[in-house]
């Protein structure tokens, strides 16, 4: 289900915008459309949607309005026309009285510079929020300790904001954001602050938390390597522009331009292209309709040694051998059971390849697949992965 989808939006600065889009459609580049008006496109016909209880980053170096985009959705910034529908509902359309209810109870915003407030406690930073809501005493407090204790900061909510860490601090903003239940949450560069390791770790529980949350998070970032960790999509600005909007690996994969294949080319595919991207259906016989003769044939067949062996429900269970499946043949048996080796390397279809390397270079068979109670949907050769790595086309 779509939360927001953005059509056509535009933001222009600058005195009498609507001059811009003539030059726009003449193909003018920003920078002369700049020179010409006086006016700046910070964002420039963006189109997308972002999934209930995704977390979608947008991502671009300074200037490219990521976070002119991010202000956009809830219009902190007026966008100069286009449509952004919440729920099917545009908040372009909407009066001021509609648009501060939608920003009340829609949306929380968390940025790079925490924003608290140092005279007061954990807890009392965290129920600002809620207080500006006009929420009664008990049940403010109730729901920041709520929100505290998600953020893992349980024990502090009576100490200074001001004694707290960075890291800390910003786990109070994030708390903050949280504690009045927002649908989506907008979080403008929250971790750069950070000292990486911190930042890191804020990522880690970041994840953690969406686990729990399942919230709708838009998430802006300059930092590649931290979109390709957090973002199940990624959007990609440059100029104001949506250069590319995928997954990760689709991103890496497959880069829409020549910029954005300049961004991924140094990223350590490893860590990011997951089994899914490399598997093929593996070539398989089933226990309750295939016996040895069958093995035999399909592996003379198809010039395979080991052939993968399942259940009537598709559930693995082992590989056969040639050289066993012809023994149980010539001996004139119907049944596989006796040659079947259930001892398979197994993985799930979002494991990094780099989880994969080890056991790629130490087991004699593909790697397989497994989804829900153990039913095989492909395998992993050494070689797929080798080539994944390698930057070769996977399709």
């Amino acid at each position: 289900m779509e939360k927001i989808v953005v059509k056509n939006l535009y933001k222009v600065f600058g005195r009498n915008p609507q001059r811009v889009f003539e030059l726009l459609k003449k193909g003018e580049s920003k920078a002369k459309i700049y020179k010409k008006t006086g006016c700046t496109i910070g964002v420039n016909d963006a189109n997308f949607s972002v999934k209930d209880g995704e977390i979608f980053v947008i991502m671009g170096l300074s200037g490219s309005g990521k976070s002119t985009l991010v202000r956009c959705l809830n219009r902190l910034i007026k966008p100069t026309k286009g449509e952004i529908l919440l729920n099917g509902v545009d908040i372009m359309k909407m009066d001021s009285s509609e648009l501060r209810e939608t920003r009340r109870s829609k949306f929380a915003m968390v940025f790079q510079h925490f924003g608290l407030l140092p005279h007061r406690s954990v807890i009392n930073n965290v129920a600002f929020g809620l207080e500006v809501q006009g929420i009664d005493k008990a049940k403010r407090l109730e729901d920041a300790e709520k929100a505290i204790g998600l953020v893992g900061l349980a024990g502090l909510e009576d100490s200074s904001v001001s004694a707290l860490s960075g890291g800390m601090q910003q786990r109070v903003g994030l708390a903050r954001a949280i504690a009045a239940d927002p649908e989506i949450l907008l979080m403008d560069e929250a971790f750069s602050a950070l000292d990486p390791l911190i930042r890191t770790n804020m990522q880690d529980e970041l994840l953690e938390l969406q686990s729990q949350m399942k919230k709708t998070i838009i998430f802006i970032t300059h930092d590649l390597d931290e979109a390709l960790k957090l973002g199940d999509r990624i959007a990609i600005m440059k100029d104001g522009v949506i250069e590319q909007v995928d997954t990760p690996e689709q991103i890496l994969i497959n880069p829409a331009s020549d910029y954005i294949k300049s961004f991924v080319e140094n990223v350590d595919r490893a860590k990011v292209i997951t089994a899914k991207t490399v598997m093929r259906m593996p070539d398989i016989v089933a226990t309750h309709k295939d016996g040895p003769a069958q093995a035999v044939r399909h592996m003379k067949k198809t010039g395979l040694s080991t052939i993968y062996v399942v259940d009537g429900e598709r559930r693995l269970l082992g590989v056969v051998k040639i050289e066993d499946a012809v023994k149980l043949a010539n001996e004139h048996s119907t049944d596989l059971s006796s040659a079947i080796n259930p001892d398979v390397p197994t993985t799930e279809l979002e494991t990094p390849l780099v989880d994969l390397l080890q056991t790629a270079s130490e087991t004699a068979v593909p790697i397989a697949i497994l989804g829900t109670n153990q039913k095989i949907k492909g395998i992993v050769t050494r070689a797929s992965i080798l080539a994944a790595l390698a930057g070769e086309d996977l399709n």
